[in-house]
C-alpha cells in the first residue's frame, strides 16, 4: 500500500486563512490547474503510488490463501484487473473535481453529504488502521536487524508514527522529502530481489520444482480471500487520481497511463512473486510473514536479508510519513466542510499544517499498533475502505445523469462496463472476506452504521454542510 500526498488546500491558502476559505480556494475550477504531467509522468506516478508496503508482506497469507501456484498468479492477475478497473473510473471523477479530499469529494457530489459523512467517520478510524500496518511492516523488518522481541516491534512501530506525526505536524515539504527516499528505497529492494532469485536461486528446491503443490490444492474460495489481501498491495489509486486535473491532454494521456502504470505494477508484482515462488517451496511461502527476507537470505545470505531489510525499510517509512501527511488532509477537508469535528479544520498559526488532524490521526494510529495485528488491521482497512472506492466508482453513472453538463476533461473508456466491473469486483472480495471472516467485515460495516446516527446529530446540533445545498 502507498500514498501520494495530495494538493494540499495549504499550499494555496495563506496560513491565517479560515477553514471555508481554505475549502474555496481549493475547489477552483478544473481548467484553473496547471496541465504540466505528460506521458511518462504520469505513468511512473501511477506505478510509484500503488506499489508500496503489501508486496513485501502479504504474499505468504495470499499463497495459504489460494493453494496453488496458479492461485497465486489468479489472485495478482485479477487484483490488477479490478485495480485497472477503479483507476479508469475515479480518474473521471479526479478531473471534474481536482480538490482535496478525494473520495470524500467524489461521494458528496455524487450522493450528498451523509454518505460523504458515512466515509469520513469510517475513515476516522481505518486510514489510522492502514498507517498503523504499514508501521508494522516498517518494524518488522527492522526487527530482523536488530532481533526486536514481538512487543519490540510495536515499540518500533509506534517510533515510526510518533516521528512521522512530529515531522508532518511542523512541515508541509517535510515529508515530501522522505516519500521521495522511499520510492529509491522500494525500487532498490524489488530490483535486488528479483535479478537475485532469479540468478543465483535454486529454481529445484523452490514452488515450481519439487516444492511445488499439487494443482488440485487451488481454492477459489480461498482465491477470492486472497483478493483481500491483495487489493492492500494494490491500494492507493484514491490518491493518485487526485493529480487527473493536472494531466495535459487527458483524454488521450489518461488512459494510456493509467493501462501503463497498471501493467507496470502488475508486471512488477508477478516478477517479485515469482521470485519468492522461484526461491521458497511453497509450504515455507505459505507460512512466511517476511518473504522478501526469507527469499534474500536463501540467495545471498545474512548480507542480503539486511540489503532488503534496510531498503523494505526505508519504503515504508516513506509510505508512513505519505500516509501520515495526506490521510489528515481528508479529515481537514471534511471538517472545514462541517461534516466532521471544526477542531480538526484548524490550521497551525506557524507551521501552516492542519495539526490537531495529525495529532488525532497519529494517537488512533498508537492505538490501533498496540491492539491489533498487521493482518487484522490490513483486512479491516481494505473491507471497510474500499466499499467506499466502489460508491465513488459508481457515481461516474450517478453523475452522468444527474450532471450531464459537469465538465468531463476525462472519460472513462468502456463506459459504462468498466465502472460495473469495479464495483462487481469489489463486493466479491467483500463477500469472500464475510464468508471467511464475518467478525472482521461486520465489525466494520457496523462501525460505518454507528455513524448514521451521529451525522443525525451532527444536523441536529447546527453543523454546517456543504456540497449539495443543505444546511444542518
Amino acid at each position: 500500500m502507498a500514498l501520494s500526498p495530495p494538493r494540499s488546500p495549504l499550499d494555496v491558502v495563506a496560513p491565517t486563512a479560515t477553514a471555508r476559505d481554505a475549502v474555496a480556494a481549493d475547489t477552483a475550477p478544473v481548467d484553473a490547474l496547471p496541465r504540466r504531467l505528460g506521458f511518462w509522468s504520469t505513468t511512473a506516478l501511477v506505478a510509484g503510488v500503488i506499489i508500496g508496503s503489501g508486496i513485501f508482506r502479504v504474499s505468504g497469507g495470499v499463497a495459504n490463501d489460494a493453494g496453488s501456484v496458479g492461485g497465486v498468479v489468479a489472485v495478482w492477475v485479477i487484483g490488477g484487473i479490478i485495480t485497472l478497473c477503479g483507476v479508469l473510473s475515479l480518474a473521471e471523477l479526479a478531473a471534474a473535481f481536482p480538490a482535496s479530499g478525494g473520495l470524500f469529494v467524489y461521494l458528496r457530489e455524487a450522493y450528498g453529504p451523509t454518505i460523504a459523512f458515512l466515509f469520513g467517520w469510517t475513515s476516522l478510524f481505518l486510514y489510522p488502521a492502514g498507517t498503523a500496518g504499514v508501521a508494522l511492516v516498517f518494524a518488522e523488518y527492522l526487527g530482523t536487524l536488530l532481533h526486536l522481541s514481538p512487543s519490540g516491534v510495536r515499540f518500533a512501530a509506534a517510533g515510526a508514527i510518533l516521528f512521522a506525526g512530529i515531522v508532518s505536524y511542523r512541515s508541509v515539504r517535510g515529508p515530501g522529502a522522505l516519500v521521495s527516499a522511499a520510492t529509491v528505497g522500494k525500487l532498490g529492494a524489488l530490483v535486488l530481489l528479483v535479478v537475485a532469485a532469479f540468478s543465483l536461486g535454486d529454481a529445484g528446491a523452490g514452488s515450481f520444482g519439487s516444492g511445488a503443490p499439487a494443482a488440485s490444492n487451488t481454492r477459489i474460495g480461498g482465491i477470492g480471500l486472497g483478493l483481500v489481501a491483495a487489493l492492500w498491495a494494490y491500494n492507493g489509486i484514491q490518491d493518485m487520481v487526485s493529480v487527473a486535473g493536472e494531466v495535459r491532454d487527458p483524454q488521450r494521456v489518461l488512459p494510456r497511463s493509467l493501462l501503463a502504470g497498471i501493467a507496470v505494477v502488475i508486471a512488477v508484482y508477478l516478477l517479485v512473486n515469482g521470485a519468492y515462488l522461484y526461491v521458497l517451496p511453497f509450504d515455507i511461502l505459505r507460512a512466511a510473514p517476511l518473504p522478501a527476507a526469507d527469499t534474500a537470505s536463501r540467495v545471498i545470505g545474512p548480507v542480503g536479508v539486511r540489503l532488503v531489510a534496510a531498503s523494505v525499510m526505508i519504503s515504508t517509512f516513506g509510505t508512513v510519513s505519505a500516509l501520515v501527511f495526506a490521510s489528515p488532509r481528508v479529515f481537514y477537508a471534511m471538517a472545514a466542510d462541517g461534516l466532521l469535528f471544526a477542531p480538526l479544520a484548524r490550521v497551525h498559526p506557524r507551521f501552516a499544517t492542519p495539526h490537531v488532524a495529525v495529532v488525532s490521526l497519529a494517537l488512533v494510529s498508537l492505538v490501533c499498533v498496540w491492539s491489533r495485528s498487521f493482518e487484522q488491521l490490513a483486512e479491516a482497512f481494505i473491507l471497510g475502505v474500499w466499499p467506499f472506492i466502489a460508491l465513488a466508482a459508481l457515481g461516474v453513472l450517478v453523475l452522468r445523469r444527474t450532471r450531464s453538463d459537469l465538465a468531463r476533461p476525462y472519460r472513462v473508456p468502456g463506459y459504462p462496463v468498466v465502472p460495473l466491473l469495479f464495483v462487481l469486483g469489489t463486493i466479491a472480495v467483500v463477500i469472500a472476506g464475510l464468508v471467511a471472516h464475518p467478525g472482521t467485515t461486520l465489525a466494520g460495516m457496523g462501525l460505518t452504521l454507528v455513524g448514521v446516527p451521529v451525522y443525525w446529530l451532527r444536523v441536529r446540533s447546527g453543523g454546517r454542510v456543504q456540497g449539495d445545498g443543505e444546511r444542518a
